[in-house]
């Protein structure tokens, strides 16, 4: 699990703590014929609301791509994590489901939307625990802008290893760094945190300079490229730790 002051989101167990990383719900809709379409298409929007017994408020977006594809995220505003996306979005009618991979003791929602489309209620669960759960309609989804990502030098492509110092405990990370068609891309995993896999959201170089931007947990890495590593500073809220990314041993 993810120390409660990096990587944090959600619930790591549903007990009265608040845990480092993770964070799935599920949603699920049911109905047919006019009143199908209607409820369906009034899952799309932010959803707030507060998983009693923790007080945890959690920001649910939802949107639609076509009659039947759905995307979507969760946020939680107080440990300052953003636009975590969801799996396993379903839309059923007034049922609706959706997941977060890799979070521990594999966390979900299951709720009915109400026939005004206001609020969607149900039961949050996680690690065998079970708390209710209502989320209410607070306007058009909020999805995350994000700044363009710059091309990347070829010699920085590929994976990097490296590990986070928080008080004596140490998180294994993996960075995957390459370039697209529309700039760099890449990927942070946190190998003791169930090998959780992070998008970087924005990706700049300039010169030696390296910064990485990970909306998701609001974490920034800025580092300078010193031939076979990358030295910098890990920034998440108030923390700021060194950081040293190198090339796997072969």
């Amino acid at each position: 699990m993810i120390s409660t002051t990096v990587f944090r989101f959600l619930l790591g167990s549903v007990s009265a703590r608040l845990v480092a990383v993770g964070g799935a719900c599920m949603f699920t809709l049911v109905f047919s014929g006019v009143a199908h379409a209607r409820q369906a298409t009034g899952a799309a929007g932010h959803w707030v609301g507060t998983l009693q017994g923790p007080g945890l408020e959690m920001e649910v977006d939802i949107s639609s791509k076509s009659a039947n594809v759905w995307t979507g995220t969760v946020s939680i505003p107080a440990q300052g994590v953003k636009w975590v996306p969801l799996a396993e979005l379903t839309i059923k009618g007034s049922a609706v489901s959706f997941a977060i991979k890799g979070a521990p003791g594999d966390p979900r929602f299951s709720g009915t939307l109400a026939a005004d489309a206001k609020t969607i209620s149900g039961d949050f669960s996680q690690g065998g625990a079970t708390m209710p759960l209502t989320l209410t309609r607070k306007g058009d989804p909020q999805f995350e802008v994000r700044e363009k990502s710059t091309p990347i030098a070829k010699d920085i492509e590929g994976t990097w290893e490296g590990s986070l110092d928080i008080k004596g405990t140490i998180l294994r990370l993996v960075l995957k760094l390459a370039n697209g068609p529309n700039g760099a891309t890449g990927t942070l995993i946190s190998l003791d945190q169930n090998n959780l896999e992070l998008p970087i959201s924005t990706i700049t170089q300039q010169g030696p300079k390296l910064k990485l931007v990970l909306t998701m947990i609001s974490g920034t890495f800025e580092g300078e490229v010193k031939g076979a590593e990358i030295a910098g500073t890990w920034t998440q809220g108030a923390l700021t730790l060194p950081l040293v990314f190198k090339r796997p041993a072969k």
